[in-house]
């Protein structure tokens, strides 16, 4: 029988590191699992592709760190089973510290994710979904092209390979290129830059990869309206525009929690979409049974956008948290 695994201590997960990732999860404890198996497979220590002339490039030291944080409605949380506590266990031992938590009562999706915010101190933040497996080299790739391109965020957004079959030209139209840096933008429903986020419904990216044929190690930035399941932040850029902290305007069973953050990003640092994309989701069914409103509708209303940062400080409408059919 397999021995109960350690939560681990905030105040020594709390050190400077180059990334932690933040997986927030809810009833799922198999699809955790293999989350976390795809997190374990990743390269150990100092991530691939830092720029190491750059301040804090030594925080890559001993490899990124884990924090989950469980809103499981029994009694025990996800990360307690034990195929879920096994890659807990591969991941402290291939020198990746895991914080495992608990957040409840449950105030919904932006809290859930302020909350995992706050216990990170890293250069940068990787959310990810308790449904999305990654492939190793995609956690070295995106850190890569974060420090490369100077931006606010980078993402892969997930692949749903049952609609591997399924192709659909007609959203291919909607890839485009950076050519340079991303610049910020303000994709709004109704616009052609908010029609982006059909390359990202089922499996049209991975058809849009096949069609780039690129090299071993060769990847892209592209132009986003924005991305679901696997984002990687700057975290103090993310912090600047307020994070997920507007949660309290927000009824509890809210979605579009991420689109909002990612908005107020790209408004003010930029954001781009990374091709190829390494994740793939579970296509397991949501968690998110009552959507009461989208975070983003509110939040714009609420908030005028931020003026975009000096240019020597860069660097569907509808959600859900799995591919659109």
């Amino acid at each position: 029988m397999t021995r109960p695994i350690e939560p681990g201590d905030p105040s020594v997960f709390r050190r400077a590191r180059l990334l932690d990732v933040l997986v927030p999860t809810r009833n799922r404890p198999a699809e955790l699992a293999v989350t976390l198996a795809g997190l374990a497979a990743q390269r150990p220590g100092p991530a691939g592709g830092a720029d190491r002339s750059r301040p804090g490039a030594d925080e890559g030291q001993g490899g990124f760190g884990v924090v989950v944080s469980d809103q499981s409605d029994g009694p025990e949380p996800a990360w307690a089973e034990p195929a879920a506590a096994a890659m807990v266990r591969v991941l402290r031992h291939r020198d990746h510290p895991v914080l495992l938590t608990r957040r409840l009562p449950r105030r919904g999706l932006a809290e859930h994710r302020a909350y995992l915010l706050d216990a990170s101190a890293a250069r940068y933040v990787l959310f990810l979904d308790d449904d999305v497996w990654l492939e190793p080299g995609t956690v070295d790739r995106l850190l890569t092209a974060v420090q490369e391109l100077d931006c606010g965020f980078v993402g892969n957004a997930v692949h749903g390979l049952s609609y591997l079959e399924d192709v659909r030209p007609e959203t291919h139209r909607h890839y485009q290129e950076w050519g340079g840096r991303p610049v910020p933008e303000r994709p709004r429903p109704g616009t052609p830059e908010w029609d982006r986020a059909q390359i990202h419904s089922a499996a049209n990216l991975l058809h849009v990869t096949a069609a780039r044929r690129l090299s071993p190690g060769q990847w892209r930035a592209y132009k986003i309206s924005w991305i679901g399941g696997c984002v990687l932040y700057h975290r103090e850029r993310l912090r600047a525009v307020g994070g997920f902290d507007f949660w309290r305007q927000l009824d509890p069973g809210h979605q579009g929690e991420d689109v909002a953050a990612q908005l107020a990003v790209m408004s003010r640092y930029a954001g781009a979409g990374v091709l190829p994309s390494g994740a793939y989701h579970l296509e397991a069914p949501t968690t998110v049974t009552e959507r009461t409103v989208e975070a983003w509708e509110v939040v714009l209303a609420d908030h005028p956008d931020p003026a975009p940062a000096e240019a020597t400080d860069r660097r569907t409408g509808q959600l859900t948290d799995q591919p659109h059919s």
